[in-house]
């Protein structure tokens, strides 16, 4: 008797709307703390992917309402729940990572110049910048934003640096594509120092 019991409390349920599918897809979200991709969620709730997608769609009219408090994102690949901007702002000092989430005004040029250029070598950054780059580089990989991404076919084997999921996630990006387009002035001094 126990047995059955037990089965019947680790069944996966069956909904039969699109709001109790939506909300166990919710739930999910919210246990989860990494984004999750329309297979894992599939996966995890046994649902199809038409009742995933249905579900995201119901849960993405509901987040976009202005008394929402929380925002369903796609980042890195999957959805995942985050505080909403507006209302983040307020309290970030307290919940957020207070030391872990800032960076220099050197680390966010050094780790904006690898995002916008990447694959890119110590001394392309150098001469964008206009400092060696190295403590900044050791230090964005440490916090793993930005990773060796391979060796630059010129004398000497360079090595390429490039952004990680980490660094996506970070900014809440679904992929690099995502990025604020430069203005003329930035894009003019990318490509002057190269």
């Amino acid at each position: 008797m126990a047995e059955n019991e037990n089965e019947q409390e680790n069944a996966i349920p069956s909904f039969d709307t699109c709001e109790k599918k939506a909300a166990f897809i919710e739930m999910i979200l919210f246990l989860e703390s990494e984004p999750q991709s329309t297979e894992s969620i599939m996966k995890t709730t046994g649902l199809s992917e038409d009742d995933v997608e249905k579900a995201i769609d119901y849960l993405k009219e509901k987040y976009s309402a202005d008394e929402s408090g929380l925002e369903l994102s796609f980042i890195t690949g999957g959805y995942v729940l985050s505080p909403r901007k507006i209302y983040w702002s307020a309290v970030k000092d307290k919940y957020g990572r207070k030391n872990e989430g800032k960076l220099s005004r050197s680390a966010l040029e050094t780790l904006t110049i690898i995002a916008y250029k990447q694959p890119i070598t110590r001394s392309e950054i150098e001469a964008i910048r206009g400092v060696p780059p190295d403590n900044m580089i050791r230090m964005l990989s440490e916090r793993k934003l930005v990773k060796e991404v391979g060796k630059k076919d010129a004398p000497g084997k360079p090595t390429l640096f490039g952004t990680t999921e980490e660094f996506l996630r970070f900014f809440q990006l679904n992929s690099i594509a995502d990025l604020p387009k430069l203005d003329e002035k930035d894009e003019e001094r990318f490509v002057l120092a190269r």
